[in-house]
């Protein structure tokens, strides 16, 4: 099994591993360019996305600075925005539905780390130094219909369910059904979303 096979599995895996970092440079070369393409540019920025993004549907706005690290993992519906200043880990899949608004500065993680340090690290090498970090990771699934309000945090393994709205500066730790407004640290429901 490969490192790349490895990450999507949700199994430990070395992100120093040679396929993923040819990868993940590649994305901090493309999101380099993307966030200082023109605004207005808007073929050079859809021709970049197509070659980071995994997958998108129609009318697709993301307004830089944008941050990813690996891009392939992105999947995006039909009409979504997403504002600026974002961050997406996506050490798995990133999936997010149709019509979905993403405020500013939102951050969403799929990866983690061991809490044990000799799990994390491993065993030093003979100079001392450290592998890179063990990491493992679970997807973020968000439905249709979403709005995630400014500076929210997603954790990994977290599905949001349709038509629902996630208050500003939120940290979403389990998973969040359809129809509801939730907020909070930890993000809880706290209303039905009529």
């Amino acid at each position: 099994m490969t490192e790349r096979e490895k990450m999507l599995a949700g199994q430990l895996y070395d992100c120093g591993d040679e396929e993923l970092l040819t990868q993940w440079h590649k994305a901090k070369d493309l999101i380099r360019d993307y966030n200082s393409t023109d605004s207005a540019d808007i073929e050079k920025k859809n021709h970049i996305l197509q070659e980071l993004l995994g997958g998108r549907g129609t009318n697709l706005w993301i307004t830089a600075p944008f941050f990813v690290d690996y891009g392939n993992n992105i999947y995006f519906g039909n009409n979504c925005e997403v504002n600026m200043n974002c961050t997406f880990l996506d050490d798995n899949r990133i999936v997010i539905g149709n019509n979905a608004l993403i405020a500013p500065n939102v951050q969403i993680y799929t990866a983690f780390h061991p809490t044990n340090a000799a799990e994390r690290f491993g065993e030093p090498k003979e100079d001392g130094s450290f592998e890179f970090c063990k990491t493992q990771t679970a997807p973020v699934i968000i439905g249709d219909n979403v709005w995630i309000g400014g500076g929210a945090i997603i954790m990994p393994g977290v599905t949001i369910g349709n038509n629902v709205v996630i208050g500003a500066g939120s940290v979403v730790t389990k998973d969040i059904p359809d129809n509801v407004i939730a907020y909070g640290n930890p993000c809880h429901v706290v209303r039905a979303n009529k």
